[in-house]
């Protein structure tokens, strides 16, 4: 029989146990199945007269089933409240809600929903899916990272959108020389399990 040097199975019982505490801490973080919205952000920035617009809108409520184990599986809608935005003071606030902007008389939600989750590796994925606004859908994609924090985690991610695809400031706004027709929108989601 051959002898087994006792450095040797120290040395795979430590391999082992480092392994299993891994694959428990993996398993641990889990399904994300909620948004925590007071913990979360929706903002976005773009262009007038070559001058960087930030806004945000404050109002939001999302649904989520992601595994991170399991991406393919993801699936999530994110519904805006359009009345929230906040594009920097109450004149320009009351602007965009209007007609020729976002009218949220008629059209008060935004909303996406996911049809695809890829992983792209270390904790980076990409969603694709519908954006609808004023009546208007298009696919778009958003790169996001995933931090995870104990039984939660943060998403965090950009993508850019056409705002006249949406017809989102028409009329004189339409003029891309005065407002860029790409806008950057970017979120923080703080998320958890059940």
């Amino acid at each position: 029989m051959k002898h087994v040097s006792p450095a040797l199975v120290r040395s795979v019982v430590t391999l082992a146990a480092g392994l299993t505490l891994v694959s428990a801490s993996a398993h641990a973080a889990g399904v994300y199945t909620r948004v925590v919205p007071e913990k979360s952000s929706l903002a976005f920035v773009s262009q007038q007269m070559g001058v960087s617009v930030d806004g945000s809108f404050t109002r939001f409520a999302a649904t989520l089933d992601f595994d991170p184990a399991k991406p393919e599986a993801g699936r999530a809608t994110l519904d805006i409240e359009l009345a929230s935005i906040d594009a920097g003071g109450p004149d320009a606030n009351d602007e965009v809600k209007g007609k020729n902007w976002f009218d949220v008389k008629q059209h008060p939600v935004a909303r996406f929903v996911s049809g695809s989750v890829k992983p792209l590796g270390n904790n980076r994925f990409e969603v694709r899916g519908q954006m609808s606004i004023k009546g208007k859908t298009r696919e778009v994609a958003a790169p996001f990272t995933l931090k995870p924090d104990g039984a939660g985690g943060l998403l965090e991610g950009s993508f850019t959108l056409k705002r006249l695809d949406y017809g989102i400031g028409t009329g004189a706004w339409g003029d891309t020389s005065v407002v860029a027709d790409e806008v950057q929108i970017r979120f923080r989601l703080a998320v958890a399990g059940k």
